[in-house]
């Protein structure tokens, strides 16, 4: 293919370098005619293993060359990656002005009529936040090219592919990729990026444009919360006298919850009696150190902070009449000791909602122990509030809290009649449910 990568920088300059020696027709584009004039001597503008060995090769051949020329370098192709920066502002937020220019530039180049004949794919690599590729640069392209995305284009096609290429070892991750993600305006949009990476290992999604800025961000949000928590647990094991290591290398053989896809879903709060009480335990332990662990002591807080959010799910109805199907902390047991389904019927409770709860695993009579103590202190009026059964809560609710995969419960919800469904598990069905009124997911 015929390719043009606007910004040579790390990711520009590594994606035109090895997408040219696929047998790509690469040219580079950059504002900074340095950068222009070395890639064009066979040098790489950026240090980084086999880059320079690299450039030297596809310029020797002829794969790749680089111009400051915008119209040039869309006559010359079909498809072009936008590789710019996106910085910080000083507040924080996400600089978008190097992604604005170049849309402009690269639109009024296609109204022009630079580029000679079929269809031009916009591929943006640039990290950016959900909705900046459809809300502002698509926008202006349509300024430019004219009509509607998606609708009026047959000759211009968008999409977002998000680089996963880490500084030092990115020539290697470029051809050993962790995944390759595609954000797709439209079907011939995936095609044309799909075709640049064709051979390569690895699994392929192709996936709606906000879901592919957002994958960028859960991937280096969660780097970074390793690492932090890595940290801070180091940093306590050290003050407790345990060799940190030694814990992490027992930590790390866990595949099955620890490493894994295990507590990974987006979902309700945590609770039960072991993650509560063990973080409480470990922060006061830090803290007798002296050991700050902002993300350990913020963990507990964040949850309670994703409870609160159910309940103003609820409120925000201006419905009374509630039921809550699940309470045990746990499905398929009776255990009720920090349940967040326990706290949320709390609060509920305690702000006059009138409530009925059906668990089929919870029975007041069978409550013991330790379990009965926690659920007569909480919810002491627990026994007017239990139902017998789902259409007895069903036949009560105005608005149902779903908590439980209960087979019973799933079957027996309602579909648009007018009941409010909060779910706090991601039922089933919740894709077909997102489009009937009612329908509240907590997270999704």
């Amino acid at each position: 293919m015929r390719v043009s990568v606007f910004g040579l920088g790390y990711v520009g300059c590594v994606s035109a370098a090895c997408l040219a020696s696929m047998g790509h027709e690469v040219i580079g584009v950059d504002v900074n005619q340095m950068k222009v004039d070395l890639v064009n001597d066979g040098k790489a503008p950026v240090v980084e293993e086999r880059i320079g060995e690299l450039v030297a090769e596809v310029v020797r051949t002829g794969a790749l060359r680089a111009t400051a020329d915008v119209r040039e370098a869309i006559a010359g192709s079909e498809i072009s990656l936008v590789c710019v920066g996106t910085p910080s502002e000083p507040n924080g937020s996400l600089c978008t002005t190097y992604l604005e220019r170049v849309c402009e530039e690269i639109g009024a180049a296609l109204a022009e009529g630079a580029e000679q004949g079929g269809r031009h794919t916009v591929v943006f690599r640039s990290t950016m936040l959900p909705g900046t590729c459809l809300n502002l640069l698509v926008p202006i392209l349509e300024k430019y090219v004219g009509g509607t995305a998606g609708v009026d284009w047959s000759e211009l096609g968008v999409a977002v592919n998000p680089e996963f290429l880490r500084e030092g070892t990115s020539v290697r991750d470029f051809f050993d990729p962790p995944k390759t993600v595609i954000g797709e305006l439209d079907p011939a949009s995936g095609d044309a990026v799909a075709a640049l990476y064709d051979g390569l290992p690895g699994e392929v999604f192709r996936v709606p444009v906000p879901t592919a800025e957002a994958i960028k961000y859960a991937d280096n949000a969660f780097h970074g919360l390793k690492i932090g928590f890595a940290n801070e647990l180091g940093a306590v094991c050290h003050a407790l006298g345990v060799d940190s290591h030694q814990v992490m290398d027992v930590f790390l053989s866990d595949r099955k919850l620890n490493v894994s896809p295990a507590y990974l879903r987006p979902g309700f709060a945590f609770g039960g009696s072991c993650l509560p009480k063990d973080l409480r335990s470990l922060v006061h332990a830090a803290q007798r150190a002296d050991v700050s662990v902002p993300i350990l002591a913020h963990v507990l807080p964040s949850n309670a902070d994703h409870l609160q959010r159910a309940v103003e799910l609820v409120e925000r109805t201006g419905k009374r009449r509630v039921g809550v199907f699940g309470l045990s902390f746990k499905p398929g047991t009776d255990d009720l000791r920090e349940s967040p389904l326990v706290e949320l019927a709390e609060r509920l409770f305690g702000k006059g909602y009138d409530l009925k709860i059906y668990d089929a695993n919870v029975s007041l009579s069978r409550l013991i122990g330790a379990n009965r103590e926690y659920i007569e202190t909480r919810l002491p009026h627990l026994a007017q509030l239990l139902a017998d059964s789902v259409d007895e809560v069903l036949e009560h609710a105005e608005v149902c809290l779903v908590g439980t995969r209960d087979e019973a419960v799933l079957s027996a919800l309602p579909h648009g009649d007018g009941t409010v469904i909060v779910d706090l598990i991601r039922l089933p069905d919740a894709e077909a449910r997102r489009a009937e009124p009612g329908y509240m997911g907590l997270a999704w």
